[in-house]
Protein backbone atom coordinates (compact mmCIF):
# COMPACT_ATOMS: atom_id res chain seq x y z
CA UNK A 1 0.00 0.00 0.00
CA UNK A 2 1.58 3.73 -1.02
CA UNK A 3 1.87 6.71 1.49
CA UNK A 4 -1.13 8.15 -0.63
CA UNK A 5 -3.72 5.03 -0.16
CA UNK A 6 -2.59 4.88 3.93
CA UNK A 7 -3.40 8.87 4.22
CA UNK A 8 -6.67 8.03 2.82
CA UNK A 9 -7.73 5.39 4.52
CA UNK A 10 -6.09 7.23 7.90
CA UNK A 11 -9.22 9.72 6.74
CA UNK A 12 -11.85 7.83 6.06
CA UNK A 13 -11.90 5.24 9.09
CA UNK A 14 -12.47 8.28 11.81
CA UNK A 15 -15.48 9.39 9.58
CA UNK A 16 -16.65 5.78 9.37
CA UNK A 17 -16.57 5.58 13.33
CA UNK A 18 -18.30 9.09 13.62
CA UNK A 19 -21.53 8.43 11.33
CA UNK A 20 -20.64 11.32 8.69
CA UNK A 21 -21.19 8.69 6.21
CA UNK A 22 -25.01 8.47 4.42
CA UNK A 23 -26.57 10.06 7.86
CA UNK A 24 -30.02 9.48 6.14
CA UNK A 25 -29.59 6.40 5.18
CA UNK A 26 -28.41 5.04 8.41
CA UNK A 27 -31.28 6.59 10.23
CA UNK A 28 -33.98 4.72 7.97
CA UNK A 29 -31.96 1.72 8.24
CA UNK A 30 -32.39 1.84 12.14
CA UNK A 31 -36.11 2.38 12.22
CA UNK A 32 -38.11 -0.21 12.94
CA UNK A 33 -41.08 1.33 11.06
CA UNK A 34 -41.81 1.51 7.87
CA UNK A 35 -44.91 3.33 7.28
CA UNK A 36 -47.62 5.07 8.86
CA UNK A 37 -51.02 5.04 7.92
CA UNK A 38 -54.49 4.05 8.22
CA UNK A 39 -54.44 5.18 11.87
CA UNK A 40 -51.32 2.35 12.44
CA UNK A 41 -47.54 1.68 12.38
CA UNK A 42 -46.50 -0.72 9.95
CA UNK A 43 -43.35 -2.54 10.89
CA UNK A 44 -40.67 -3.30 8.15
CA UNK A 45 -41.24 -7.07 9.50
CA UNK A 46 -44.53 -6.67 8.06
CA UNK A 47 -46.61 -6.22 11.60
CA UNK A 48 -49.15 -3.96 13.02
CA UNK A 49 -48.98 -1.56 16.17
CA UNK A 50 -52.35 0.59 17.22
CA UNK A 51 -51.29 3.00 20.43
CA UNK A 52 -53.81 3.98 22.53
CA UNK A 53 -53.65 7.39 24.64
CA UNK A 54 -55.36 6.74 28.42
CA UNK A 55 -56.04 9.57 30.81
CA UNK A 56 -54.43 9.09 33.97
CA UNK A 57 -56.01 8.11 37.57
CA UNK A 58 -55.22 9.34 40.96
CA UNK A 59 -56.17 6.35 43.50
CA UNK A 60 -54.86 8.62 46.87
CA UNK A 61 -57.58 10.43 46.03
CA UNK A 62 -60.36 7.79 46.15
CA UNK A 63 -61.89 5.71 49.11
CA UNK A 64 -60.34 2.51 49.89
CA UNK A 65 -63.91 0.97 48.72
CA UNK A 66 -63.13 3.15 45.07
CA UNK A 67 -59.52 1.87 45.13
CA UNK A 68 -60.32 -1.66 45.44
CA UNK A 69 -63.20 -1.27 42.59
CA UNK A 70 -60.68 -0.09 40.13
CA UNK A 71 -57.76 -2.51 41.29
CA UNK A 72 -59.93 -5.29 40.54
CA UNK A 73 -61.25 -3.99 36.97
CA UNK A 74 -57.54 -3.87 36.11
CA UNK A 75 -57.36 -7.32 37.17
CA UNK A 76 -60.44 -8.31 35.48
CA UNK A 77 -59.05 -6.52 32.46
CA UNK A 78 -55.53 -8.26 32.04
CA UNK A 79 -56.68 -11.60 32.83
CA UNK A 80 -59.25 -11.23 29.61
CA UNK A 81 -56.12 -10.24 27.39
CA UNK A 82 -54.95 -13.33 25.09
CA UNK A 83 -52.28 -11.15 23.60
CA UNK A 84 -49.15 -8.77 25.43
CA UNK A 85 -49.69 -4.89 25.41
CA UNK A 86 -46.97 -2.52 25.90
CA UNK A 87 -47.67 0.36 28.63
CA UNK A 88 -45.24 3.36 28.22
CA UNK A 89 -45.34 6.13 30.61
CA UNK A 90 -44.10 9.52 28.66
CA UNK A 91 -42.43 12.77 30.43
CA UNK A 92 -42.17 15.91 29.01
CA UNK A 93 -41.86 19.43 29.01
CA UNK A 94 -45.16 21.45 29.38
CA UNK A 95 -46.44 22.71 26.20
CA UNK A 96 -48.45 25.76 26.32
CA UNK A 97 -47.78 27.38 23.32
CA UNK A 98 -51.31 26.65 21.96
CA UNK A 99 -52.79 28.11 25.06
CA UNK A 100 -50.96 31.10 25.29
CA UNK A 101 -51.62 31.56 21.52
CA UNK A 102 -55.29 31.47 22.09
CA UNK A 103 -55.32 33.97 24.95
CA UNK A 104 -53.30 36.54 22.92
CA UNK A 105 -56.24 36.48 20.43
CA UNK A 106 -58.90 37.21 23.09
CA UNK A 107 -56.79 39.64 24.42
CA UNK A 108 -56.41 41.36 21.23
CA UNK A 109 -60.81 41.19 20.75
CA UNK A 110 -61.06 42.17 24.48
CA UNK A 111 -62.84 45.59 24.07
CA UNK A 112 -62.52 46.55 28.04
CA UNK A 113 -59.29 47.87 28.55
CA UNK A 114 -58.63 46.63 32.35
CA UNK A 115 -59.62 43.28 31.04
CA UNK A 116 -57.11 43.45 28.19
CA UNK A 117 -54.47 44.71 30.75
CA UNK A 118 -54.91 41.97 33.02
CA UNK A 119 -54.73 39.13 29.90
CA UNK A 120 -51.42 40.52 28.42
CA UNK A 121 -50.27 40.25 32.83
CA UNK A 122 -51.58 36.77 32.49
CA UNK A 123 -49.80 36.10 29.28
CA UNK A 124 -46.38 37.11 30.28
CA UNK A 125 -46.71 35.27 33.98
CA UNK A 126 -47.99 32.01 32.30
CA UNK A 127 -44.60 32.64 29.69
CA UNK A 128 -42.07 33.19 32.64
CA UNK A 129 -43.75 30.11 34.56
CA UNK A 130 -43.07 27.93 31.56
CA UNK A 131 -39.83 28.63 30.75
CA UNK A 132 -38.44 28.81 33.96
CA UNK A 133 -40.16 26.37 36.30
CA UNK A 134 -39.42 23.58 33.67
CA UNK A 135 -42.66 22.25 34.24
CA UNK A 136 -43.23 18.46 32.94
CA UNK A 137 -45.98 16.43 32.29
CA UNK A 138 -46.97 12.20 31.83
CA UNK A 139 -48.69 11.41 29.29
CA UNK A 140 -50.02 7.36 29.15
CA UNK A 141 -50.17 4.64 26.01
CA UNK A 142 -51.02 1.49 25.38
CA UNK A 143 -49.60 -0.03 22.38
CA UNK A 144 -51.52 -3.23 20.99
CA UNK A 145 -49.62 -5.50 18.55
CA UNK A 146 -50.43 -7.22 15.94
CA UNK A 147 -47.70 -9.74 14.24
CA UNK A 148 -47.39 -11.03 10.92
CA UNK A 149 -48.48 -14.21 9.83
CA UNK A 150 -46.18 -17.12 9.04
CA UNK A 151 -43.23 -15.21 10.76
CA UNK A 152 -39.79 -17.10 9.41
CA UNK A 153 -37.69 -18.98 12.22
CA UNK A 154 -34.85 -17.51 12.41
CA UNK A 155 -31.09 -18.45 13.64
CA UNK A 156 -30.22 -16.42 16.92
CA UNK A 157 -27.54 -14.12 15.26
CA UNK A 158 -30.11 -13.57 12.67
CA UNK A 159 -32.71 -12.49 14.77
CA UNK A 160 -30.01 -9.89 16.75
CA UNK A 161 -28.40 -8.43 13.45
CA UNK A 162 -32.23 -8.14 12.31
CA UNK A 163 -32.72 -6.15 15.61
CA UNK A 164 -29.98 -4.19 15.01
CA UNK A 165 -30.74 -3.05 11.44
CA UNK A 166 -34.03 -3.95 10.69
CA UNK A 167 -33.52 -2.82 6.76
CA UNK A 168 -36.74 -2.82 4.34
CA UNK A 169 -36.68 -4.51 0.78
CA UNK A 170 -39.18 -4.62 -2.29
CA UNK A 171 -40.01 -8.19 -1.37
CA UNK A 172 -40.99 -7.27 2.94
CA UNK A 173 -43.32 -3.90 1.08
CA UNK A 174 -45.41 -6.87 -1.56
CA UNK A 175 -45.79 -8.93 1.93
CA UNK A 176 -46.68 -6.28 3.62
CA UNK A 177 -49.39 -5.09 1.36
CA UNK A 178 -50.67 -8.59 0.68
CA UNK A 179 -50.88 -9.28 4.16
CA UNK A 180 -52.33 -5.78 5.56
CA UNK A 181 -56.63 -6.32 5.33
CA UNK A 182 -56.26 -9.29 7.05
CA UNK A 183 -53.85 -7.94 10.13
CA UNK A 184 -56.29 -4.75 10.71
CA UNK A 185 -58.98 -6.68 11.30
CA UNK A 186 -57.38 -8.79 13.46
CA UNK A 187 -55.71 -5.55 15.17
CA UNK A 188 -59.20 -3.64 15.61
CA UNK A 189 -60.58 -6.28 17.38
CA UNK A 190 -57.54 -6.11 19.63
CA UNK A 191 -57.75 -2.53 20.09
CA UNK A 192 -61.86 -2.63 20.74
CA UNK A 193 -60.70 -5.29 23.30
CA UNK A 194 -58.58 -3.10 25.38
CA UNK A 195 -60.30 -0.04 24.61
CA UNK A 196 -63.33 -1.63 26.55
CA UNK A 197 -61.30 -3.35 29.41
CA UNK A 198 -59.44 0.18 30.02
CA UNK A 199 -63.08 1.66 29.62
CA UNK A 200 -63.77 -0.40 32.65
CA UNK A 201 -61.20 1.09 34.85
CA UNK A 202 -62.79 4.47 34.05
CA UNK A 203 -60.28 5.83 32.09
CA UNK A 204 -60.72 7.82 28.64
CA UNK A 205 -59.35 5.57 25.52
CA UNK A 206 -57.88 7.56 22.68
CA UNK A 207 -57.22 5.69 19.50
CA UNK A 208 -54.11 8.02 17.56
CA UNK A 209 -54.88 9.06 14.26
CA UNK A 210 -51.94 9.15 11.35
CA UNK A 211 -51.58 12.66 12.21
CA UNK A 212 -50.97 12.33 16.00
CA UNK A 213 -48.42 9.12 15.53
CA UNK A 214 -46.53 11.14 13.20
CA UNK A 215 -46.64 14.08 15.53
CA UNK A 216 -45.49 11.76 18.80
CA UNK A 217 -42.39 10.02 16.82
CA UNK A 218 -41.48 13.50 15.96
CA UNK A 219 -41.15 14.88 19.16
CA UNK A 220 -39.91 11.84 20.50
CA UNK A 221 -37.24 11.95 18.22
CA UNK A 222 -36.66 15.51 17.79
CA UNK A 223 -37.22 16.70 21.63
CA UNK A 224 -35.54 20.05 21.71
CA UNK A 225 -36.05 20.84 18.19
CA UNK A 226 -40.41 20.08 18.37
CA UNK A 227 -40.83 23.59 20.72
CA UNK A 228 -39.39 25.55 17.88
CA UNK A 229 -40.38 23.83 14.85
CA UNK A 230 -44.68 22.67 15.11
CA UNK A 231 -45.05 19.90 12.90
CA UNK A 232 -47.10 20.63 9.89
CA UNK A 233 -49.92 19.02 8.93
CA UNK A 234 -49.02 15.46 7.29
CA UNK A 235 -51.19 16.08 4.50
CA UNK A 236 -49.38 19.12 3.45
CA UNK A 237 -45.84 17.72 3.38
CA UNK A 238 -44.53 17.26 0.01
CA UNK A 239 -43.58 13.39 -0.16
CA UNK A 240 -40.96 12.50 -2.98
CA UNK A 241 -42.13 9.29 -4.82
CA UNK A 242 -39.09 6.57 -5.56
CA UNK A 243 -38.99 6.17 -8.96
CA UNK A 244 -38.42 2.60 -10.92
CA UNK A 245 -34.23 2.13 -11.96
CA UNK A 246 -32.37 -0.30 -13.85
CA UNK A 247 -29.25 0.96 -12.54
CA UNK A 248 -26.94 -1.84 -11.58
CA UNK A 249 -25.31 -1.47 -8.01
CA UNK A 250 -22.11 1.15 -7.51
CA UNK A 251 -23.58 2.62 -10.38
CA UNK A 252 -25.33 6.34 -11.04
CA UNK A 253 -26.58 8.40 -13.88
CA UNK A 254 -24.72 11.26 -15.34
CA UNK A 255 -27.18 14.40 -15.94
CA UNK A 256 -27.75 15.60 -18.70
CA UNK A 257 -26.14 18.99 -19.63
Amino acid sequence: MSKKEEKKEKKLIPSIRKGNKNKKMSTQTHLKIAEIRDDVLILKNGGLRAVLKTSSMNLNLKSEDEQNAVIYSYQRFLNTLEFPIQIIIRSKKLDLDNYVEKLKKLGVKQQNPLLQKQTFEYIEYISRLVEYADIMEKEFYVVVPQDAFGKEKRSFLRSFMGYMFPEDSVKKIRERNKQFAQLIKKLTQRVDTTRGGLEGCNLKVQQLNTQELIELFYETYNPMTSRSQKFENSEDLAVEQDKPTTEKPGTAEVPKK
